[in-house]
């Protein structure tokens, strides 16, 4: 007569590799996360990279004047200074359309409510909110990417 029992020792060990497997994923996971909410790994970066691949031979700055924009409530203001880096061919474009790209600069900023500014990733937000306004202003004529070489709060 055959033994049809199953050997203890045998089934245990079968599901402990999985679960390791598991438990190493989530970690990883976990600490990817944990990371990029710091800031010290931006997913965005990292997609964008590739971006600018075989372009950064013929670059332009266009320099924005310094802006110093009160904050809503009047205690405290903010100081940025922003370059705009584009095409040789687009710099005297944008430089002929300053004033508006000061003029909405100045709009956005002057909105920022103070408890914004002490929040983590604000400059990202701030920077990614510039270059939208930047598109919208200059449509094909645009900068290639908004660079700001200056921000504080005072």
């Amino acid at each position: 007569m055959a033994d049809t029992t199953k050997n203890p020792s045998t089934s245990r060990g079968r599901g402990r590799p999985a679960l390791i497997m598991a438990a190493l994923l989530f970690l990883a996971g976990a600490g990817s996360f944990a990371a990029a909410y710091a800031g010290l790994v931006s997913p965005l970066a990292m997609l964008r990279s590739g971006e600018m691949t075989g372009k950064n031979a013929a670059v332009g700055f266009v320099e924005v004047p310094r802006i110093m924009v009160p904050m809503l409530g009047g205690t405290r203001q903010i100081v940025l200074s922003v370059k705009l880096e584009a095409e040789p061919e687009r710099v005297a474009a944008i430089k002929q359309q300053m004033p508006r790209i000061l003029d909405s600069f100045n709009l956005f900023l002057s909105n920022i409510a103070p408890a914004a500014i002490d929040r983590r990733g604000v400059l990202e937000i701030i920077r990614t909110e510039l270059q939208t306004r930047i598109d919208m202003l200059l449509g094909e004529v645009g900068a290639a990417k908004v660079l700001i070489t200056e921000f504080a709060i005072q």
